[in-house]
């Protein structure tokens, strides 16, 4: 697992539009990238509403909002236009981004989970915080708080 200090990895997937999205797109601008489970789930929903309604307090804060699935393109451009979601889900299916950085996985009912996990990355690509096994309710509003009292510099 990533930790505070550590280089974010490079990643180049896809965006619900297909669009393709790479650490370098945000260098200089900070990033929230919070890791969930799987497209149009409870907890995943919950977290998708919750980051879209506060999408314009993380703008304020010049804070990137990313969420990351091994779910595909189809499933996630699905999810966004299902929930009426403004931020980006990246579609990482052949895990490569989620096993890079360290995001560990569970079991439930015999199938295996990636297990809620947020990072925050600077403009330098600097992992800053990580929150591990999050609560889909209310994470945002912790992040905020977290993100206001961080120095940005």
């Amino acid at each position: 697992m990533l930790k505070t200090g550590d280089k974010f990895p490079d990643f180049q997937l896809q965006n619900q539009d297909g669009k393709t999205k790479t650490l370098k797109d945000y260098a200089g601008q900070w990033l929230v990238l919070y890791v969930y489970p799987k497209d149009d789930t409870p907890g995943c929903t919950i977290q998708g509403k919750s980051f879209t309604a506060q999408k314009s307090a993380f703008d304020r804060l010049g804070v990137n909002i990313v969420g990351l699935s091994e779910d595909d393109v189809a499933s996630h451009k699905d999810f966004c236009t299902k929930y009426s979601f403004t931020i980006d889900l990246l579609a990482d299916p052949d895990k490569k981004l989620l096993k890079a950085a360290g995001v560990e996985q569970s079991e439930y009912k015999g199938t295996m989970y990636w297990n809620r996990t947020t990072f925050v990355v600077d403009g330098k690509g600097i992992v800053r915080k990580v929150y591990e096994n999050v609560s889909p309710q209310g994470h945002e509003e912790v992040l905020l708080r977290d993100l206001a009292e961080m120095d940005k510099n």
